[in-house]
């Protein structure tokens, strides 16, 4: 019998949703996250109640027989990238079962399933980056990346990234060395002291824009001038439109805005997805693979069928991008996004793209569902990785639309809503998996779900 902190050599025999490795010691299932079917690991058990045993990574002693070398130096330090050291057909291959293992336990199985659509990049897809700043070793010197795998205090520069474009190393680089060489405090977690907390960079990939947001406490008085002239004259393929200063002191570890000044330049980038342009904010929700995007609407679109003289709702609007997609040979198109900063943009955008029949409102779906007062004919739903909340999706099915697509970014939390679908007397009509993030666990889905 395992005893917790033991160390222990186990092969991995199966692989479940996301990433969870399943191992078998004495009778006994153990969970080893980030494993491969078919590795040989040596692990500490640091979990153990009841049935529920699990285990963390130490070192993987032998590699699955599919694994190959990973392209970035970073892997296996870097908590972004899991597959790696499998080939992308394989990566597709193990997300579709996973997807469909999951849709199989919830009783989801009268559908017809689609497949997997591959990322038009595999490498150098990514459109927006939250780089942390901190240190990797106590005390050493400070570090601009991602956290370290399984670690909350351990920074890792990641300046040899391999899922986004060469640029946005540069523009890391760039900002780490310019503020080691001013020797300025990074903004440490246990005592609340210090100056730089993230940077985050966002691309427009069709017009080659960059937004910069650097985010810090109130502790410093900074002057920019000097970076800002440092910004101009760096050597991009792309175009720094904007420099903003996000000021945060609050406690939790994330990219939140007590305030936003800008520096330089604009607010935002344009991006430009179907023939659409999209005005891009700080903080407004947007795919992170904007070519892959291109490939995910045009799903939505086709499972939507005719949208011609339909009224549409866009429920977790984000900046509008399906509905306005949708939108042109609709009747109407109405929106819900809890993000203020997003529907503003979203607004925005239907001016940009001389949509007249889009409105997008601000506000929790769960309560503004009510104001809606029009029989839609399609609802799109996008909500965030937690799936749909309980009582929303009541309302949302008290509205006894035909015609009901799902777009889900969690495959685990789309199989519980659906079997809800499914149990209020609609049919999963068919799914389709869309790979938005190559070299990571996740995966995106599209469901067609219709009224009996």
């Amino acid at each position: 019998m395992v005893k917790k902190n033991e160390v222990i050599e186990a092969q991995i025999q199966d692989v479940q949703f996301p990433n969870k490795g399943i191992a078998i010691i004495d009778g006994k299932k153990i969970v080893i996250k980030n494993t491969l079917k078919g590795q040989t690991v040596k692990a500490r058990i640091n979990k153990k109640k009841g049935r529920q045993i699990e285990a963390k990574v130490i070192e993987t002693i032998k590699k699955a027989p599919y694994e190959g070398e990973a392209v970035c130096k970073h892997f296996g330090k870097c908590g972004g990238c899991s597959y790696q050291t499998i080939a992308y057909e394989d990566q597709l291959k193990l997300k579709s079962e996973q997807v469909q293992r999951l849709l199989k336990e919830a009783d989801i199985t009268d559908y017809e399933y689609l497949g997997i659509e591959r990322s038009p990049k595999d490498f150098a897809y990514r459109n927006k980056m939250e780089f942390t700043f901190g240190d990797e070793v106590k005390d050493g010197e400070l570090e601009l990346g991602m956290h370290r795998r399984g670690k909350f205090y351990e920074i890792v520069t990641v300046d040899d990234c391999q899922i986004v474009h060469k640029d946005f190393i540069t523009i890391l680089t760039t900002f780490l060395n310019y503020f080691r060489e001013k020797q300025i405090p990074y903004y440490k977690k246990m005592t609340h002291k210090g100056y730089l907390r993230h940077l985050v960079v966002r691309k427009a990939v069709k017009t080659n824009e960059y937004l910069i947001n650097l985010v810090t406490t109130t502790q410093l008085d900074f002057d920019f001038t000097e970076l800002v002239d440092i910004l101009k004259n760096l050597k991009l393929e792309g175009q720094i439109k904007g420099f903003l200063h996000t000021l945060n002191d609050q406690l939790a570890d994330a990219v939140i805005s007590d305030e936003t000044r800008l520096i330089y330049g604009q607010d935002y980038i344009t991006e430009e997805i179907l023939g659409l342009k999209f005005k891009i904010t700080a903080f407004s929700f947007f795919q992170t693979n904007s070519l892959g995007a291109e490939k995910l609407y045009s799903i939505v679109r086709d499972f939507a069928g005719s949208t011609k003289d339909k009224v549409i709702f866009d429920l977790y609007s984000g900046t509008g991008t399906i509905g306005q997609i949708m939108a042109p040979i609709a009747k109407e198109v109405t929106g819900i996004e809890i993000v203020e900063e997003a529907v503003e943009s979203a607004n925005e955008n239907t001016k940009l793209n001389n949509l007249n029949n889009c409105k997008f409102i601000a506000g929790d779906v769960l309560k503004k569902i009510d104001e809606l007062k029009q029989k839609p004919d399609i609802i799109v739903l996008d909500p965030p990785r937690s799936g749909i909340h309980p009582k929303a999706i009541k309302k949302i099915i008290n509205f006894n639309c035909k015609n009901i697509i799902y777009v889900s970014c969690n495959p685990k939390a789309l199989a519980e809503d659906l079997k809800v679908f499914k149990d209020a007397g609609y049919k999963i009509d068919k799914i389709k998996c869309m790979d938005m993030f190559p070299q990571t666990v996740h995966i995106e889905c599209v469901s067609k779900i219709v009224k009996k």
